[in-house]
Order: C-alpha cells, then structure tokens, then sequence
C-alpha cells in the first residue's frame, strides 16, 4: 500500500467517529425539540451534514485509491447512514490498515512474494 492510500484510509477511519458521534447528537436533539424546550437541531444539523460531507469525499477518495469492490464500498457507505455505523466502519478500516502494514513488512522483508 502507497503512502496516499495509506492516507487515504487514514482519514476516512478519522472522520468516521466524529461522524457517527454527530448524528448520535443530532438524534438526541431531535428528540428533545420534540419533547422539551430544548432546539439545537438547526445548529447540529449543520455540523453533522458538514461531517457528512467530508465522510462521503475521503470515502470516495479511499474507494478510489484502494480499488474496493463495490460490496466492500457500499458497506462503507452504508455504515456511514447508520447511527453509530461509523464506530464499526472506523474499527474495520483500522483493522484494514494494520494488515495493510503487516503484509508490507513481509513483503519487504522477503517473506511474502506478492
């Protein structure tokens, strides 16, 4: 894996968790308007649909670097409309990245011809 990709991933699995933490709130404040004084749906709104939008390009850009198949890029995208589907996304491209080095390391050190 080339280091773009490497950063690619890296900042897809980065966004993920704020993302998911944000439309966690956003529900949470969807429910107070509705049951209390409480209004912070606007002003949540906003930066959960700014988060949204960074998650959705640094998925494109890993999808395009890393050539996922499209199952494995539609998970991705899946999880990041899901509440909390960020959490999972964000500890399966760690999990990614991690084999990633390890199989970089045999392959330098001559280990794995691949």
């Amino acid at each position: 894996m080339d280091l773009k990709t490497a950063a690619a991933l890296r900042r897809l699995r980065l966004i993920s968790v704020p993302e998911a933490v944000s439309f966690l709130i956003l529900l949470l404040c969807s429910v107070l308007k509705r049951t209390t004084e409480f209004d912070a749906v606007r002003p949540m709104g906003m930066i959960h649909g700014a988060l949204f939008i960074l998650y959705v390009i640094f998925w494109a850009d890993a999808w395009n670097r890393t050539k996922w198949p499209k199952k494995t890029a539609a998970l991705y995208f899946v999880l990041s409309v899901l509440p909390a589907g960020g959490f999972f996304a964000e500890r399966k491209l760690k999990r990614e990245a991690e084999n990633a080095v390890i199989a970089s390391r045999a392959r330098n050190e001559g280990i794995v011809n691949a």
